[in-house]
C-alpha cells in the first residue's frame, strides 16, 4: 500500500525537492528513530502527534525559529511584479482569443442588457482561466510561466514546499476574482504591490491568505 498522500491533501510529499530540510546535526535529521535527539527544548511531543515545522511552528501563530531559515533568498518585489505582467499578457491572449471565438466582447458602459451579459461571460472566461492558470502552474512546480523565466517560484511559509492544490487555488482566488470581476488595475496594485512595503516577508494580500512567500530560484 503506497504510503504518499492521496492529492491535494494538503501535506507536502517527502521527496519535494523544495522542502526545507533540517542541516546536519540539527534535530530532525536522524534516522526518525524514537531515540534520536528529542526536538525544541528536549520534549518529545505527545503521542500521536507531529512535532512543529523545521524553523518553528506557525509563521502567523508566534513560536520560536525564523521560518525562512534554511530557504533561498525571498524574490524581488520588482521582479515579481514583472513576471505577473507576463503571465497577464500569455493568458490575456488566450481570454481575448476565446471571448472573440465565442462572440464575447467587452464593451463601454451601455444600458443594453445584452452588453451586460456578454461583458459578465468575458470577465467571468478572465476569472476561470486566470485562476486555473495559476493553480494548476504552482501546485505542480511552484512557478508560473513568468516565475520560471525570471527564476522565482511560490514556496509554503512555514516549510518551504510547493504549495497543495488547495493552497494555490486560495491563493489564486484572492489575487484573480477581483482583478476580473470589479477593479482591475487597483486590486492588482494593492495586491501585488503589498510586497514593497511587507516586512519580512514581502508578501502579497494574496500570500497573506495563503502563507505563502516569493523566493529566488537562482
Amino acid at each position: 500500500m503506497s504510503t504518499e498522500p492521496p492529492p491535494g491533501s494538503g501535506r507536502p510529499p517527502e521527496d519535494d525537492p523544495f522542502r526545507k530540510q533540517p542541516p546536519p546535526g540539527e534535530p530532525g535529521a536522524g534516522s526518525g528513530s524514537p531515540y534520536d535527539t528529542p526536538p525544541q527544548g528536549g520534549q518529545q511531543p505527545p503521542y500521536g502527534q507531529q512535532p512543529p515545522p523545521y524553523g518553528g511552528g506557525d509563521p502567523y501563530g508566534g513560536g520560536p525559529g525564523d521560518p525562512l531559515a534554511g530557504m533561498p533568498p525571498l524574490a524581488d518585489s520588482g521582479r515579481r511584479t514583472l513576471a505577473r505582467i507576463i503571465d497577464m499578457i500569455l493568458v490575456g491572449i488566450v481570454v481575448w482569443l476565446l471571448t472573440w471565438a465565442f462572440n464575447v466582447h467587452e464593451y463601454d458602459v451601455n444600458a443594453d442588457k445584452v452588453s451586460y451579459g456578454k461583458s459578465f461571460g468575458q470577465s467571468l472566461i478572465a476569472a476561470v482561466l486566470y485562476i486555473g492558470y495559476d493553480t494548476f502552474m504552482i501546485s505542480r512546480s511552484g512557478q508560473t510561466l513568468g516565475k520560471k523565466w525570471l527564476h522565482m517560484r511560490v514556496a509554503n511559509l512555514d516549510n518551504g514546499a510547493t504549495p497543495s492544490v488547495q493552497t494555490t487555488l486560495a491563493r489564486s482566488a484572492v489575487l484573480w476574482l477581483p482583478f476580473a470581476f470589479c477593479c482591475a488595475c487597483i486590486w492588482t496594485a494593492i495586491s501585488g504591490g503589498w510586497s514593497f512595503f511587507d516586512r519580512p516577508y514581502k508578501q502579497g494580500l494574496h500570500d497573506k491568505a495563503a502563507k505563502t512567500v516569493v523566493v529566488s530560484t537562482n
